[in-house]
């Protein structure tokens, strides 16, 4: 998933350039051409009434008044747009820091922004997304893997809610330690499922492969960390994810 979002992002920057770079050249044209027109009316007093008259009601039937607040809004809305767009991309990369498996110091709320933007199509119509942030010491890991621990447990969230519901992302870090806990409002699991949740080939929503929280734990414990799920069968699960700063796993692995 690493690599495939690191080719997206690639892929998508080469229209992005084109693109950012003719609404660049679009805006300063548009610029001229209302600063011609501007130039017209100061001296439409000088023309002849006829001319005078046929201006002011091709002006009136192309409402011009509108078009021209508009088209400074429109052009706004799409640098605005391209902005999303970009920042999407470089989202794309952090979250797969260019598929690079590598030990390093890693920013994990930076992390979770990444991921929830990668993922926020999921999310977008399921849930509404509190973040209860408090600041993080950098962790050693391998941000991409952990990146993906924080899709697994946020695409299960948007799964578990059957129509809308509430997504809560709270952070903190005691001594040597750092946590994030993610909690949602959707379908409990039930006791005996929970024997299972984290066994490889378990699932409980009919489709996949069963695999994304047994990579998860393997992925945290691998950094020297933990996984644990609490849930109730009525309803609402929480899965708290905590993590060395100092990684106590297999740099080698």
């Amino acid at each position: 998933i690493g690599q495939l979002a690191a080719g997206v992002a690639h892929e998508i920057n080469n229209p992005i350039g084109f693109v950012n770079a003719n609404l660049s050249t679009l805006k300063s044209y548009i610029a001229t051409l209302l600063e011609l027109i501007n130039t017209y009316e100061q001296v439409a007093d000088e023309l002849p009434p006829a001319v005078q008259q046929r201006l002011l009601q091709y002006r009136e039937s192309i409402e011009l008044d509108y078009v021209r607040q508009d088209v400074i809004e429109l052009l706004a809305e799409s640098a605005d747009g391209l902005d999303r767009v970009k920042q999407i991309v470089q989202d794309l990369k952090d979250f797969a820091r260019a598929g690079e498996a590598v030990w390093q110091e890693a920013d994990l709320l930076k992390g979770l922004d990444s991921t929830l933007n990668v993922v926020w199509n999921e999310l977008k119509y399921k849930a509404k997304v509190h973040k209860e942030y408090s600041d993080l010491p950098l962790v050693r890991c391998v941000p991409a893997q952990i990146n993906q621990v924080f899709m697994n447990i946020l695409v299960n969230a948007a799964h578990a809610i059957k129509e809308h519901g509430v997504l809560t992302i709270r952070t903190g870090h005691a001594g040597d330690e750092v946590w994030v806990e993610i909690a949602d409002t959707g379908e409990g699991i039930s006791p005996e499922n929970m024997l299972h949740i984290f066994d490889p080939f378990f699932t409980t929503k009919g489709k996949g492969f069963g695999l994304g929280l047994f990579l998860s734990k393997a992925s945290v414990t691998r950094a020297g960390g933990s996984v644990k799920l609490y849930s109730h069968e009525d309803g609402g699960t929480l899965t708290e994810l905590r993590l060395p700063r100092v990684a106590r796993g297999n740099e080698n692995e």
